[in-house]
């Protein structure tokens, strides 16, 4: 790799983590080494592209033009040296977004293949249950759920997962068995981040309709804890399919009202870059749609 794709691809990465110490981290470099490149690259361009503060930077204008300018290049490097070594052989790092939750049931469980087939290929999993920004977070595949707006970037649909009501054994033996959706008015119902109307709840059966208002004693941050909060036994959940698949394979959790649907939920991957997404993120989005199949 010649000094000036280095230089310039260091830079783009003191751009999209605003921090010099971050950026030598993923590049193998000291902080002070970054500082000193960057510096000569500024000198070099005669400008300056960056304003230091004591704990992070923040690029000029100049610097903002500059990596709009240089990243796309840097992508097609990227992607012809993938080309040209006609091994299929990914490298670099590529970060991935995604809820804590899917990644610990859905995505872990599927890296170890994807890794032996690319092992000079880092992945950075960017785990949180806020949206992330792709741009602003260096994100180069984020998941994302249920209806996607407009963007300029690329999106892959992973599948379809259906929503369900469940609860534990033990909270059933306690509150009974609903036999309609109405009846789940006087359960405890517990909400977090992904809780579909938290107003209320909409079913559908042969055509109609029913619709509740849900009141929640306990509401979490995390999408994870709600599914520990209700095999706890602390009342129903209405969450995905994947976020409680193995419960009910086990039977710590039961679906209620299985002859009624609450909607489903769509699961996309969206690629930042557009045309100049990364192999490495086209490759790693292909290995999910086919492992989450």
């Amino acid at each position: 790799m010649s000094d000036n794709f280095s230089t310039l691809r260091l830079f783009s990465r003191v751009a999209r983590t605003g921090n010099f110490t971050a950026a030598g981290k993923e590049t193998g470099k000291s902080q002070p080494s970054v500082s000193r490149i960057i510096s000569n690259l500024e000198k070099d361009l005669g400008v300056q592209l960056f304003v230091r503060s004591t704990h992070a930077v923040r690029l000029t204008e100049a610097g903002e033009e500059y990596l709009t300018r240089i990243e796309p290049i840097l992508s097609d490097i990227e992607e012809a040296n993938h080309f040209v070594r006609g091994t299929g052989e990914l490298r670099g790092r590529l970060r991935v977004g995604a809820s804590a939750s899917f990644a610990q049931r859905e995505i872990i469980p599927t890296l170890p293949p994807f890794l032996e087939r690319h092992p000079k290929l880092k992945v950075d999993l960017i785990l949180t249950d806020s949206m992330q920004d792709l741009i602003d977070e260096a994100i180069d595949v984020a998941i994302r759920f249920g209806p996607l707006e407009d963007s300029t970037m690329v999106a892959r649909k992973l599948g379809t997962t259906p929503r369900l009501v469940v609860a534990a054994p033990s909270y059933l033996e306690k509150a009974g068995i609903p036999k309609q959706p109405t009846d789940l008015v006087d359960f405890q119902v517990i909400l977090g981040p992904s809780s579909i109307g938290k107003a209320g709840w909409s079913f559908e059966k042969d055509g109609k309709v029913q619709s509740i208002r849900v009141e929640s004693q306990l509401m979490i941050s995390v999408n994870e804890s709600t599914t520990t909060a209700a095999i706890a036994g602390l009342g129903v959940v209405s969450t995905a399919y994947w976020s409680c698949r193995k419960e009910l394979e086990a039977g710590t959790l039961v679906q209620l009202l299985p002859d009624w649907t609450i909607g489903t939920v769509d699961v996309h991957a969206l690629l930042a870059g557009g045309r100049n997404t990364k192999p490495s993120a086209r490759a790693f989005t292909k290995h999910l749609q086919e492992a989450l199949a």
